[in-house]
């Protein structure tokens, strides 16, 4: 991974992403605020909400508008603190920290999640650079991404595959609802944001819908070979809870190669972009070679 572009992921991570959320996130009481602030100030790979920068940048050159990409963010935020909950994936530690409702309560964790979300599409309703095609476009991108037909549906499948033997087809319809939906969604704002032609935006989508599958492949292959220090979260939890996985179907080699697989299809359907597209490109083996 060229040292370079990890500055400068890192960069925009710190100045353009936390300000943000920061700025956006802020509610009328200090209680709850601290709250807020503690889920948010954890870190993490904020990688939606470059996705939806990446993505503007190679239709029109620019960075987004600040609203779609932080509202990402807010989202995926919302999603990880509900599924820490003992009554979802029960988890202690996340970010490499005691995860909110260990440092706080469990109704308070699920009013911040409830919060975050609702903010999220306050953001984009209220962008003052965004036209009102615009807003209504993203916020029904994101609702569904977020919804039935994504990241709740699939963290529905997954709970009830707990223990049980799911096919290829099986894992992969799952996880492009859990994982990949929101990253399709990062991806798809982020075009439409920059006035993306559908023919652009149906080639982001093949983008994403690769790329979110492979992120997911490789969070399988980090929970058997990563340690807990590095994820920042609890490694091999996901045996432990006999969760589907890609390395339990695949083995550690067959999912090694299926990552690397949807990387390639990933980088293809990029073709058309050029030059335009390399942050896009960065990401798609970012999220593959990552370690954490």
């Amino acid at each position: 991974m060229r040292t370079d572009f990890l500055a400068h992921l890192e960069r925009w991570r710190k100045w353009n992403v936390q300000a943000s959320m920061n700025a956006y996130a802020s509610t009328t009481s200090t209680a709850l605020n601290n709250c807020v602030h503690y889920a948010l100030a954890g870190g993490g790979k904020r990688l939606r909400p470059i996705l939806v920068a990446a993505s503007c940048n190679t239709i029109s050159g620019t960075t987004s508008p600040k609203a779609p990409a932080t509202a990402l963010e807010l989202i995926h935020t919302y999603s990880l603190i509900h599924d820490d909950l003992p009554a979802m994936d029960d988890d202690d530690l996340r970010r490499g920290k005691p995860t909110l409702h260990k440092a706080f309560d469990e109704a308070t964790a699920i009013l911040v999640g409830d919060g975050l979300q609702a903010r999220a599409f306050e953001l984009i309703a209220d962008a003052p650079d965004l036209s009102a095609e615009q807003k209504v476009r993203m916020i029904k991108v994101l609702a569904e991404a977020s919804g039935f037909n994504g990241m709740v549906g699939g963290q529905y499948v997954d709970i009830q595959s707990t223990g049980k033997d799911l096919t290829l087809d099986e894992l992969k319809a799952m996880h492009a609802m859990k994982t990949g939906a929101l990253i399709r969604a990062s991806v798809a704002l982020g075009g439409i944001a920059a006035g993306a032609t559908e023919e652009q935006l149906a080639a982001l989508d093949r983008y994403a819908g690769h790329i979110g599958l492979a992120f997911q492949v490789v969070d399988d292959i980090l929970d058997v070979e990563g340690d807990t220090a590095t994820l920042g979260k609890t490694g091999g939890k996901d045996a432990e809870a006999d969760k589907a996985t890609y390395v339990k179907l695949l083995g550690l080699d067959g999912a090694k190669a299926e990552a690397a697989r949807l990387l390639t299809e990933a980088l293809a359907a990029l073709d058309g972009f050029g030059e335009s597209a390399d942050m896009l490109r960065e990401l798609g083996r970012y999220i593959v070679e990552r370690e954490y």
